[in-house]
């Protein structure tokens, strides 16, 4: 079950797998080596190892970070990573876990910050909860501190979140989120600092004050979006139950146009979408994770160069 994709300096990647709480080194041909086993990963439902981020001073601080479920929450661990990871530490804890809804994705922004996805494991009320780590967006320091400029002196960048799964930047600096509806609107939202995205008050467009409307909804049956890249002028969503690969253009102000469906039902559950280093887009099946219908070679991950 591939979940994460992240990109080393040098072009290989490092890719979780959820249930077996391996992380592997994949090269740019394909080959493939266990850079590790990450320590106190619990898979049980929609847990396990989830997120990976590589360091943007890798080469001075060879630092890379892992998003996993653990016994009793979910929690970050930063390791340094040479060839073997070493020097494991705990970077923020007391992430809420639960059997759905757990968040997971890791990812630096061009502002050269950490940011995570949390879910609110299927307990709403704490979408809401500024005091809970559950439900939001958090940045942070590579240390785990919350992040110089954070909207409420906290680890919260951002609230109001059922169960975020992928991020993603543009070349401007926008920030974007994908976001999993309950029955009816999945999400793509411009994520802005302190922002309230509604959960679970809000489901797709409201235009209640005090709730940021998103950009971009469709229905569950088409998305369930889960990661995010942006590339030569698009957003690029992988959809689990939508079983697609969907492409949406951004203007120069954030704003969207009209999503076009790749690979409709082609290769199933589309989970992790990462642009690589030599411009194309690594995406991941997740056909094996219990809600899909494996195929001969599941999982895999796909390269596509996008247009």
């Amino acid at each position: 079950m591939p979940w994460a994709i992240a990109f080393l300096p040098g072009g290989d990647a490092l890719v979780t797998e959820r249930g077996s709480a391996r992380l592997l080194r994949v090269t740019p041909r394909g080959q493939v080596h266990e850079a590790g086993v990450i320590e106190g990963v619990s898979a049980s439902g929609e847990g396990g190892l989830l997120g990976v981020a590589v360091s943007p001073r890798y080469a001075a601080d060879r630092f890379v970070f892992v998003y996993f479920t653990a016994q009793n929450d979910n929690r970050i661990v930063r390791y340094r990573y040479d060839g073997r990871l070493s020097d494991r530490r705990v970077i923020v804890s007391g992430i809420p876990k639960g059997a759905i809804h757990n968040g997971g994705r890791l990812a630096f922004g061009p502002d050269g910050y950490l940011y995570a996805s949390t879910g609110e494991t299927g307990e709403r009320g704490m979408a809401q909860d500024r005091s809970s780590l559950g439900g939001k967006i958090l940045r942070m320091t590579a240390d785990g501190r919350p992040a110089p400029g954070n909207p409420f002196g906290t680890l919260v960048w951002t609230y109001g979140h059922r169960n975020v799964q992928g991020l993603a930047w543009d070349d401007r600096g926008h920030m974007y989120a994908t976001e999993f509806g309950q029955n009816t609107y999945d999400e793509i939202n411009l994520i802005e600092k302190g922002h309230n995205y509604g959960w679970p008050e809000v489901e797709g467009v409201s235009g209640r004050p005090g709730y940021t409307d998103p950009l971009l909804t469709w229905s569950t049956a088409e998305a369930s979006p889960s990661g995010l890249a942006y590339a030569r002028g698009a957003l690029w969503a992988g959809a689990l139950r939508g079983e697609r690969l969907w492409r949406v253009p951004v203007d120069a102000s954030g704003r969207v146009g009209r999503p076009a469906a790749l690979y409709t039902g082609e290769y199933g559950r589309l989970r992790a979408v990462a642009a690589a280093p030599g411009g194309t887009l690594w995406v991941s099946t997740s056909n094996q994770d219990g809600r899909g219908s494996p195929r001969d070679g599941d999982d895999r991950i796909l390269v596509v160069r996008p247009s």
